[in-house]
């Protein structure tokens, strides 16, 4: 995928579900993949042209590894002029090490998404964008149906009240195989991930499945994406485009 497609998909995302607006300042969550750095480009691409003016702010938490080396991220910041900021936690320590979680998933997403939070009102921000994209809302969507018996994904966009802070995801259109794609064209400095529950996850068991369905039955992802998008479903903002 060429930089042309993504900032085609990422300002169809913000305007079909209102994400930015004149005046904001938007951190990115740099979790180091290949997706929040794909994010990265497609926001600062945006911002050339966008007709609503924005600022963007790069943002990483350092879980505490001590493997993952984010100096590559730090200078892509610098080439694209984005303020980039690591924010220093102990998050790997309290959960692998003093508390053994055998299922450290859902905490970890707490006590990352708290700091990543905590740092964005630091920097003034009053949005932030994740990287989730198009394989991302179909797996929530699967994982809720599996796990929890319930049709239900993440929102394009979501206001937290207790935060005074807007989640976007402008990503949402956006195939992961084209991330691939764009990761390996544009040579992004991809920090992997030290996490060792990386790869044992329901989610992954998820990504798996959805790949079978997919081989077995060709264009399933495309439709349930279409089935959430037009599912009403609570939390999801009014759509604005004329796709549907």
């Amino acid at each position: 995928m060429k930089l042309q497609q993504l900032l085609s998909y990422t300002r169809r995302a913000v305007d079909d579900y209102e994400m930015i607006e004149d005046g904001d300042k938007i951190a990115i969550g740099i979790s180091g993949g290949k997706d929040s750095l794909t994010l990265l480009y497609a926001l600062h691409g945006l911002k050339r042209f966008y007709p609503k003016k924005f600022e963007i702010y790069a943002v990483t938490v350092d879980l505490g590894f001590e493997i993952q080396d984010f100096a590559k991220i730090r200078a892509l910041c610098e080439e694209l002029d984005v303020p980039y900021t690591v924010v220093k936690t102990d998050i790997a320590d309290i959960i692998f090490r003093q508390r053994k979680e055998s299922n450290p998933c859902s905490l970890c997403a707490k006590m990352r998404k708290g700091a990543l939070n905590d740092a964005m009102k630091q920097l003034g921000c009053n949005k932030i964008a994740y990287a989730h994209h198009k394989d991302d809302i179909v797996e929530t969507m699967l994982m809720s149906l599996i796990f929890e018996g319930r049709f239900h994904s993440f929102s394009p966009r979501t206001y937290l009240d207790r935060m005074d802070l807007t989640v976007i995801r402008p990503l949402m259109y956006v195939n992961e195989a084209d991330v691939v794609g764009f990761m390996n064209k544009y040579e992004l400095p991809v920090a992997k991930s030290a996490c060792p529950a990386d790869g044992y996850t329901k989610r992954q068991y998820t990504k798996e499945l959805l790949k079978k369905l997919t081989e077995e039955n060709p264009g399933v992802k495309e439709r349930m994406f279409t089935a959430v998008v037009r599912g009403n479903l609570t939390g999801w903002p009014e759509y604005k485009g004329n796709r549907w």
